[in-house]
């Protein structure tokens, strides 16, 4: 089996300076601990830093992975509005390390993981909240055509595609009965929003706290990063997926969220105060179906986690901590579940 956490790094140095103008080595790669899919690497050498995305070895699921994908939005964003690293070569050549891979700048800042920011001072806090969410319009307001992007993916249907997809996905990695699970993929198609298919945007897919690289000392975001996920698709479906750290638990699921905090005294802004300003910034009104989109991005990350527990029993998880996620499958689908029973 490929080890994942390590790199041929003379073939990898050969390779760059024969396709990279102005790269030099030789290089040493070193894993980035955090992260859960394609495995990442601070690449350091004579000319520099960089970051190196690669897929993982092993049989992957359908559509997984794609590097390529990442590399493509990244080119069309580079001189847009959206922050991104500057993405400099692609490999598609898996004779190199072994699988595909590219290279892009590698940003220095600043990585937060808890949305409560304790790291930040609490008057300063809300401000990285409008940070987000000033980026967030900013990459649904993209003009697709002028950046290149209007073939992303598939327009319409966003929601039931991605259920269909997500269903899919699930039952390929599933290793055992979780019945939240199963009423979701019944539940979701029999209560599509009317409308699915008016909206249309880039939409980034993992639009999370610790997906965006800070400015060492401000309130600005100077990458958003992981763009695996990305396509085209619903705008709101952004908008609600980063909307579930307001309903997490500050332990227990795997994921850190604002449950049980005073989210006004320690200087954040509300759910609803969140949503209303990017209605403001989009220019659009009250937003139907919210318990929808909730539950779907529940589900959603359900089945991501699942596809990632599932790797980790097969060795070819790119995080250490990965095996833990089978556990918190069960407790994402029980949200969405409990979700959709309050609604009714």
């Amino acid at each position: 089996m490929m080890d994942i956490k390590n790199l041929d790094e003379k073939a990898l140095s050969d390779w760059l300076e024969a396709n990279l103008e102005g790269f030099k080595g030789p290089l040493e790669a070193n894993k980035f601990s955090d992260g859960q899919s394609n495995p990442t690497f601070l690449i350091s050498s004579a000319s520099g830093q960089y970051v190196l995305r690669r897929k993982p070895p092993g049989v992957l699921l359908k559509s997984a992975h794609a590097v390529d994908r990442e590399f493509r939005v990244l080119k069309a964003l580079e001189d847009s509005d959206v922050p991104v690293a500057k993405p400099y070569v692609l490999c598609l050549d898996e004779n190199v390390i072994g699988s595909w891979f590219y290279l892009m700048s590698y940003e220095e800042g600043r990585i937060f993981w808890d949305p409560a920011l304790p790291e930040i001072d609490q008057p300063d806090r809300h401000a990285y909240y409008d940070e987000m969410n000033r980026v967030m319009a900013a990459i649904h307001s993209l003009d697709l055509e002028k950046a290149g992007l209007s073939d992303y993916g598939k327009p319409g249907d966003y929601f039931a595609r991605q259920t269909s997809r997500w269903s899919s996905q699930y039952e390929a990695s599933k290793t055992s009965q979780i019945d939240s699970m199963d009423m979701l993929m019944k539940w979701l198609p029999e209560n599509m929003p009317a409308g699915d298919g008016d909206q249309v945007s880039l939409i980034h897919g993992d639009y999370r706290l610790d997906n965006f690289i800070f400015h060492p000392d401000k309130p600005e975001i100077i990458a958003v990063v992981d763009w695996e996920l990305s396509t085209l698709g619903h705008p709101l479906a952004d908008l609600s997926y980063q909307c579930m750290q307001w309903r997490l638990p500050r332990e227990g699921s795997g994921l850190k969220g604002l449950m049980g905090l005073d989210r006004t005294k320690i200087g954040l802004p509300t759910e609803e105060e969140y949503v209303r300003q990017y209605c403001d910034l989009m220019g659009i009104g009250r937003i139907e179906n919210w318990s929808f989109y909730l539950a779907f991005n529940f589900f959603r990350l359900a089945a991501i986690a699942q596809g990632v527990y599932k790797r980790s029993l097969d060795g070819n998880a790119s995080n250490e901590k990965a095996h833990q996620l089978g556990a918190m499958v069960k407790v994402i689908a029980d949200y969405a579940a409990d979700l959709i029973e309050k609604g009714r």
